[in-house]
């Protein structure tokens, strides 16, 4: 059966651990609907985990008042991957660089780095309140339905 051309999910999900799981199996199932390979799916789904460990721990500190919406969204393109927290914001030019000698050894502040790595586009947006990150990947690139 062939994969349809688009398709939206979107989820909102409380500040835990374990939504942080199901968003990232939820990821993967979704890449590989959409004929990413192996190793695309596991980028995919790492880059997508690390956004939605960023969104549980840093935008809501686990606040059981807050919840966190996650939107999977397949174009014709692309796939989509929007993270929503209901945080304070932030500002993602002062994230330090986790090569420069100082950081290298940080035990943390990796996950945007292996983000941009990993996917086509990641763009921030300021919400009020909370943040909104959007993970791009290129559905041509992994030779699916263009």
């Amino acid at each position: 059966m062939p994969n349809p051309p688009t398709a939206r999910t979107s989820l909102t999900l409380a500040s835990t651990l374990a939504t942080v799981d199901r968003v990232e199996q939820e990821a993967e199932a979704f890449a590989t609907h959409f004929g990413f390979d192996e190793d695309e799916v596991s980028n995919i789904a790492m880059a997508v985990r690390e956004a939605t460990v960023n969104a549980v721990v840093h935008g809501n500190g686990y606040s059981g008042s807050k919840e966190i919406v996650v939107v999977f969204e397949a174009t014709e393109t692309d796939l989509l991957f929007r993270v929503a927290d209901q945080g304070s914001g932030f500002d993602p030019t002062a994230i330090p660089d986790p090569l420069s000698p100082e950081n290298i050894l940080r035990g943390s502040g990796r996950g945007v780095f292996l983000m941009r790595a990993f996917m086509d586009g990641v763009d921030f947006r300021q919400l009020s309140p909370g943040t909104e990150l959007t993970l791009t990947k290129h559905r041509i690139a992994a030779g699916a339905d263009a």
